[in-house]
């Protein structure tokens, strides 16, 4: 019993781990806070795309000022909008629902990267942010 006990830790941990490593996984496809903010401001035709909510766009941790909304559960009706020409960097509030969107884009003919550690990070970074009252 207590060797069954234990592979099952060992199997748990092992699928925690490998969830970590590959369910976060982007392909390559990320770029970091940081460098998101030396693109955006040395290139005016990147554009920021926001996959959250409208209540997480306008909420606490705020948005980035030139981002375009589009949740990412309406991205794949709203694809069209985006223009193929232009690098997209993606962000939501942790980056996995951008990552999803940056795999979809990306499958879709877009250069595309996804904002890792999303909004929570541009946040801790202390990046600048705006809010809905500031547009």
């Amino acid at each position: 019993m207590k060797q069954m006990t234990m592979q099952g830790v060992l199997v748990a941990t092992f699928a925690a781990i490998g969830f970590f490593l590959f369910g976060q996984s982007d392909d390559g496809k990320g770029i970091s806070v940081e460098d998101a903010q030396r693109m955006i401001e040395r290139d005016s035709s990147v554009v920021v795309l926001d996959v959250r909510t409208q209540a997480e766009f306008a909420g606490e941790l705020g948005h980035i000022r030139s981002a375009v909304l589009i949740p990412v559960q309406e991205l794949e009706q709203h694809i069209a909008e985006l223009d193929t020409s232009k690098t997209i960097l993606a962000v939501c509030r942790t980056g996995r629902r951008s990552a999803r969107a940056t795999e979809l884009l990306s499958q879709r003919g877009f250069t595309v990267l996804n904002v890792q550690g999303g909004m929570v990070e541009w946040n801790a970074m202390q990046l600048p942010v705006a809010k809905e009252s500031d547009d």
